[in-house]
């Protein structure tokens, strides 16, 4: 994780980014990082975390401020953790994103990732109906 990057910084962009579910906030992006398995890529404008098991890479999250989409972060901090992630040993990464979330599918698509598989009813929104998770692949080597 850049040395400049917070888990209260990563907490402030998410709450920003994250409006129709529950956002991470510092303390539980505090205890993910104590983990040598996990790292963030980005800044406080855009930031990626990310999980190494063996050769597998799973993106925990991404978030994008408002105020800084549209201006190639998140595409920059997705090549980012990607090579962090083949440097750790990852042979292919995963992912999971909200089926209404056109947006972030877009970009993973551009970046190389393709639908793997679905987890119906996966997310939880208050107020609203379940939506699916759309799980996503990407070879790294």
């Amino acid at each position: 994780m850049s040395d400049t990057l917070t888990p209260g910084q990563m907490a402030a962009a998410h709450a920003a980014a994250f409006t129709q579910s529950r956002p991470w906030n510092a303390d539980e992006f505090s205890a993910l990082l104590e983990s040598p398995l996990v790292f963030a890529a980005g800044d406080a404008r855009c930031f990626a975390l990310v999980r190494v098991i063996a050769d597998e890479a799973e993106l925990l999250t991404v978030a994008t401020h408002p105020e800084y989409q549209r201006q190639g972060l998140a595409r920059a901090c997705m090549t980012g953790w990607e090579s962090e992630a083949r440097e750790r040993g990852a042979a292919e990464a995963f992912l999971e994103v909200a089926a209404d979330n056109a947006p972030a599918q877009a970009l993973y698509s551009a970046c190389g990732f393709a639908e793997c598989g679905r987890r119906a009813g996966y997310y939880r929104r208050e107020g609203a109906n379940p939506m699916d998770a759309v799980l996503m692949r990407k070879p790294l080597r």
